[in-house]
Protein backbone atom coordinates (compact mmCIF):
# COMPACT_ATOMS: atom_id res chain seq x y z
CA UNK A 1 0.00 0.00 0.00
CA UNK A 2 1.42 3.43 -0.84
CA UNK A 3 2.72 5.34 2.12
CA UNK A 4 0.63 8.33 1.16
CA UNK A 5 -2.58 8.56 -0.83
CA UNK A 6 -3.73 12.11 -1.36
CA UNK A 7 -7.38 11.11 -1.45
CA UNK A 8 -7.09 9.31 1.87
CA UNK A 9 -4.42 11.18 3.82
CA UNK A 10 -5.05 14.86 3.39
CA UNK A 11 -3.19 16.64 6.12
CA UNK A 12 -5.59 18.28 8.48
CA UNK A 13 -4.88 20.72 11.25
CA UNK A 14 -7.23 20.04 14.08
CA UNK A 15 -8.88 23.16 15.42
CA UNK A 16 -7.66 23.89 18.91
CA UNK A 17 -11.17 24.80 20.05
CA UNK A 18 -12.91 21.78 18.52
CA UNK A 19 -15.41 20.12 20.78
CA UNK A 20 -14.09 16.67 21.62
CA UNK A 21 -16.58 13.95 22.44
CA UNK A 22 -16.45 12.93 26.08
CA UNK A 23 -17.77 9.69 27.55
CA UNK A 24 -21.53 10.07 27.82
CA UNK A 25 -24.01 7.62 29.32
CA UNK A 26 -24.87 4.84 26.88
CA UNK A 27 -28.40 4.93 25.49
CA UNK A 28 -30.54 1.93 24.79
CA UNK A 29 -33.56 1.29 22.62
CA UNK A 30 -36.83 3.18 22.73
CA UNK A 31 -37.82 6.73 21.92
CA UNK A 32 -38.71 7.41 25.54
CA UNK A 33 -35.13 6.55 26.44
CA UNK A 34 -33.77 8.75 23.68
CA UNK A 35 -35.90 11.84 24.22
CA UNK A 36 -37.71 11.37 27.50
CA UNK A 37 -34.88 10.38 29.83
CA UNK A 38 -31.89 11.78 28.02
CA UNK A 39 -29.30 13.34 30.31
CA UNK A 40 -27.95 16.72 29.36
CA UNK A 41 -24.59 16.50 27.56
CA UNK A 42 -21.41 17.01 29.55
CA UNK A 43 -20.19 20.54 30.00
CA UNK A 44 -17.55 20.12 27.31
CA UNK A 45 -20.32 19.52 24.78
CA UNK A 46 -21.97 22.84 25.51
CA UNK A 47 -20.78 25.50 23.14
CA UNK A 48 -20.12 29.08 24.17
CA UNK A 49 -23.14 31.37 24.12
CA UNK A 50 -23.61 35.07 24.53
CA UNK A 51 -26.55 37.40 24.96
CA UNK A 52 -27.45 38.90 21.59
CA UNK A 53 -27.65 42.59 20.82
CA UNK A 54 -31.39 42.38 21.39
CA UNK A 55 -30.46 42.51 25.07
CA UNK A 56 -33.65 42.32 27.10
CA UNK A 57 -35.18 39.65 24.91
CA UNK A 58 -32.79 37.11 26.38
CA UNK A 59 -32.15 35.52 22.99
CA UNK A 60 -28.94 33.52 22.91
CA UNK A 61 -26.64 33.52 19.92
CA UNK A 62 -24.00 30.84 19.60
CA UNK A 63 -20.46 32.08 19.40
CA UNK A 64 -19.10 30.05 16.55
CA UNK A 65 -16.39 30.95 14.11
CA UNK A 66 -17.16 28.13 11.69
CA UNK A 67 -19.65 25.45 10.83
CA UNK A 68 -19.20 21.97 12.25
CA UNK A 69 -19.46 19.26 9.58
CA UNK A 70 -21.17 15.87 9.72
CA UNK A 71 -20.24 13.49 6.90
CA UNK A 72 -22.27 10.46 5.84
CA UNK A 73 -20.15 7.93 3.97
CA UNK A 74 -21.54 6.42 0.76
CA UNK A 75 -20.19 3.43 -1.15
CA UNK A 76 -21.43 0.81 -3.59
CA UNK A 77 -23.55 -1.67 -1.69
CA UNK A 78 -24.48 0.69 1.16
CA UNK A 79 -27.82 -0.19 2.73
CA UNK A 80 -30.24 2.57 1.71
CA UNK A 81 -31.90 3.29 5.06
CA UNK A 82 -28.59 3.10 6.94
CA UNK A 83 -27.56 6.31 5.18
CA UNK A 84 -30.84 7.93 4.13
CA UNK A 85 -32.54 7.55 7.53
CA UNK A 86 -29.84 9.53 9.38
CA UNK A 87 -29.65 11.93 6.43
CA UNK A 88 -33.35 12.80 6.86
CA UNK A 89 -32.89 13.47 10.57
CA UNK A 90 -29.66 15.42 10.29
CA UNK A 91 -30.56 17.42 7.19
CA UNK A 92 -33.92 18.41 8.70
CA UNK A 93 -32.06 19.59 11.79
CA UNK A 94 -29.26 21.47 10.08
CA UNK A 95 -31.41 23.11 7.40
CA UNK A 96 -34.15 24.22 9.77
CA UNK A 97 -31.85 25.24 12.60
CA UNK A 98 -28.66 26.65 11.05
CA UNK A 99 -28.13 28.63 14.23
CA UNK A 100 -26.95 25.39 15.85
CA UNK A 101 -23.87 25.61 13.64
CA UNK A 102 -23.88 22.20 11.95
CA UNK A 103 -24.04 21.07 8.33
CA UNK A 104 -24.37 17.56 6.91
CA UNK A 105 -23.12 16.26 3.58
CA UNK A 106 -22.26 12.99 1.89
CA UNK A 107 -18.90 11.71 0.72
CA UNK A 108 -17.55 8.72 -1.15
CA UNK A 109 -14.07 7.63 -2.15
CA UNK A 110 -14.13 9.27 -5.56
CA UNK A 111 -17.27 11.39 -5.30
CA UNK A 112 -20.10 10.99 -7.76
CA UNK A 113 -22.80 8.34 -7.89
CA UNK A 114 -22.91 5.14 -5.84
CA UNK A 115 -25.31 2.23 -6.27
CA UNK A 116 -26.89 1.18 -2.99
CA UNK A 117 -27.62 -2.38 -1.88
CA UNK A 118 -31.14 -2.47 -3.32
CA UNK A 119 -30.43 -0.48 -6.45
CA UNK A 120 -31.01 3.13 -5.41
CA UNK A 121 -28.42 5.42 -7.00
CA UNK A 122 -27.25 8.30 -4.82
CA UNK A 123 -24.93 11.15 -5.70
CA UNK A 124 -22.20 11.88 -3.17
CA UNK A 125 -21.52 15.56 -2.65
CA UNK A 126 -17.80 15.12 -2.00
CA UNK A 127 -14.88 12.83 -2.61
CA UNK A 128 -12.47 11.95 0.17
CA UNK A 129 -10.08 14.50 -1.29
CA UNK A 130 -12.41 17.51 -1.29
CA UNK A 131 -14.68 16.77 1.69
CA UNK A 132 -14.73 19.39 4.43
CA UNK A 133 -12.92 18.69 7.67
CA UNK A 134 -15.32 16.50 9.61
CA UNK A 135 -16.43 16.74 13.20
CA UNK A 136 -18.66 13.68 12.94
CA UNK A 137 -18.39 10.72 10.55
CA UNK A 138 -21.28 8.32 10.01
CA UNK A 139 -20.36 4.95 8.52
CA UNK A 140 -23.43 3.02 7.33
CA UNK A 141 -23.64 -0.70 6.73
CA UNK A 142 -24.78 -2.91 3.91
CA UNK A 143 -23.38 -5.62 1.68
CA UNK A 144 -20.65 -3.24 0.55
CA UNK A 145 -19.01 -3.37 3.97
CA UNK A 146 -17.98 -6.98 3.35
CA UNK A 147 -15.33 -5.79 0.93
CA UNK A 148 -14.21 -3.08 3.33
CA UNK A 149 -13.36 -5.63 6.01
CA UNK A 150 -10.50 -6.89 3.85
CA UNK A 151 -9.60 -3.65 2.07
CA UNK A 152 -6.48 -2.39 3.80
CA UNK A 153 -6.68 0.91 1.97
CA UNK A 154 -10.19 1.49 3.29
CA UNK A 155 -9.29 0.36 6.80
CA UNK A 156 -6.28 2.67 6.77
CA UNK A 157 -8.57 5.54 5.80
CA UNK A 158 -10.87 4.70 8.72
CA UNK A 159 -7.93 4.66 11.12
CA UNK A 160 -6.80 8.02 9.78
CA UNK A 161 -10.27 9.48 10.30
CA UNK A 162 -10.10 8.37 13.91
CA UNK A 163 -7.09 10.64 14.41
CA UNK A 164 -8.83 13.70 12.98
CA UNK A 165 -12.59 13.26 13.51
CA UNK A 166 -13.76 13.81 17.10
CA UNK A 167 -16.87 11.63 16.87
CA UNK A 168 -17.10 8.42 14.83
CA UNK A 169 -20.54 6.84 14.39
CA UNK A 170 -21.85 3.81 12.54
CA UNK A 171 -25.10 2.13 11.58
CA UNK A 172 -25.66 -1.60 11.13
CA UNK A 173 -22.58 -3.44 9.81
CA UNK A 174 -20.61 -0.22 9.60
CA UNK A 175 -19.45 -1.15 13.09
CA UNK A 176 -17.80 -4.28 11.66
CA UNK A 177 -15.51 -2.02 9.64
CA UNK A 178 -14.70 -0.03 12.77
CA UNK A 179 -13.91 -3.30 14.56
CA UNK A 180 -11.68 -4.50 11.72
CA UNK A 181 -9.85 -1.17 11.86
CA UNK A 182 -9.31 -1.50 15.62
CA UNK A 183 -11.58 1.38 16.66
CA UNK A 184 -13.75 -0.65 19.01
CA UNK A 185 -11.08 -2.29 21.10
CA UNK A 186 -12.22 -2.58 24.74
CA UNK A 187 -15.40 -0.64 23.97
CA UNK A 188 -19.09 -1.52 24.15
CA UNK A 189 -20.70 -1.68 20.71
CA UNK A 190 -23.54 -3.14 18.69
CA UNK A 191 -24.43 -3.98 15.10
CA UNK A 192 -27.09 -5.65 12.96
CA UNK A 193 -28.65 -8.61 14.80
CA UNK A 194 -27.34 -11.13 12.29
CA UNK A 195 -23.79 -9.80 12.56
CA UNK A 196 -23.36 -9.76 16.34
CA UNK A 197 -21.25 -12.92 16.37
CA UNK A 198 -19.09 -11.57 13.56
CA UNK A 199 -18.51 -8.39 15.54
CA UNK A 200 -17.29 -10.44 18.50
CA UNK A 201 -15.05 -12.53 16.26
CA UNK A 202 -13.43 -9.48 14.70
CA UNK A 203 -12.34 -8.22 18.10
CA UNK A 204 -12.96 -10.35 21.22
CA UNK A 205 -12.28 -7.32 23.45
CA UNK A 206 -15.52 -5.67 22.32
CA UNK A 207 -18.36 -5.69 24.85
CA UNK A 208 -21.10 -6.65 22.37
CA UNK A 209 -24.46 -5.19 23.35
CA UNK A 210 -26.94 -7.37 21.47
CA UNK A 211 -30.12 -5.86 22.93
CA UNK A 212 -29.37 -2.17 22.58
CA UNK A 213 -30.69 0.04 19.81
CA UNK A 214 -27.46 2.01 19.84
CA UNK A 215 -24.45 2.34 22.11
CA UNK A 216 -22.76 5.63 22.93
CA UNK A 217 -19.21 4.87 24.04
CA UNK A 218 -18.04 8.47 24.06
CA UNK A 219 -15.95 9.07 20.97
CA UNK A 220 -17.61 6.21 19.08
CA UNK A 221 -21.34 5.55 18.69
CA UNK A 222 -22.60 2.34 17.08
CA UNK A 223 -26.21 1.62 16.10
CA UNK A 224 -27.85 -1.71 15.46
CA UNK A 225 -29.52 -2.56 12.19
CA UNK A 226 -30.91 -0.32 9.48
CA UNK A 227 -33.80 1.66 11.03
CA UNK A 228 -31.82 2.09 14.26
CA UNK A 229 -29.81 4.74 12.44
CA UNK A 230 -32.78 7.09 12.77
CA UNK A 231 -32.79 6.70 16.55
CA UNK A 232 -29.04 7.14 16.69
CA UNK A 233 -29.28 10.31 14.57
CA UNK A 234 -31.86 11.77 16.96
CA UNK A 235 -29.47 10.93 19.78
CA UNK A 236 -26.79 12.85 17.89
CA UNK A 237 -29.02 15.91 17.67
CA UNK A 238 -29.69 15.72 21.40
CA UNK A 239 -26.01 15.27 22.15
CA UNK A 240 -24.69 17.96 19.79
CA UNK A 241 -27.49 20.48 20.36
CA UNK A 242 -30.00 19.62 23.08
CA UNK A 243 -32.91 17.36 23.88
CA UNK A 244 -35.56 19.91 22.97
CA UNK A 245 -34.04 20.32 19.53
CA UNK A 246 -34.12 16.55 19.05
CA UNK A 247 -37.80 16.56 19.98
CA UNK A 248 -38.44 19.29 17.43
CA UNK A 249 -36.69 17.28 14.74
CA UNK A 250 -38.57 14.13 15.68
CA UNK A 251 -41.85 16.05 15.40
CA UNK A 252 -40.76 17.65 12.14
CA UNK A 253 -40.08 14.34 10.42
CA UNK A 254 -43.15 12.79 12.13
CA UNK A 255 -41.16 9.92 13.56
CA UNK A 256 -43.30 8.05 16.07
CA UNK A 257 -43.16 4.44 14.94
CA UNK A 258 -46.05 2.14 15.72
CA UNK A 259 -45.47 -0.90 13.49
CA UNK A 260 -48.73 -2.41 12.19
CA UNK A 261 -47.41 -5.96 12.57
Amino acid sequence: MPAHDESFHRTRTRRSDRVRAEHAPRRTSGLLTILGHFAQPPADHVRAFRISKTGSTGILDRMSEETQHIGILLFDGVEELDAIGPWEVLSYWTQNHPEDGYAVSTLSRDGGAVRCAKGLVVQAAHSFADAPELDVLLYPGGDGTRRHLHDERQLDWVRHQRTTVPLMTSVCTGSLVYAAAGLLRDKPATTYWNALEHLAQLDPTIDVRKDERFVDAGEVITASGISAGIDMALHLVARLANVERARQVRHGIQYDPEPPV
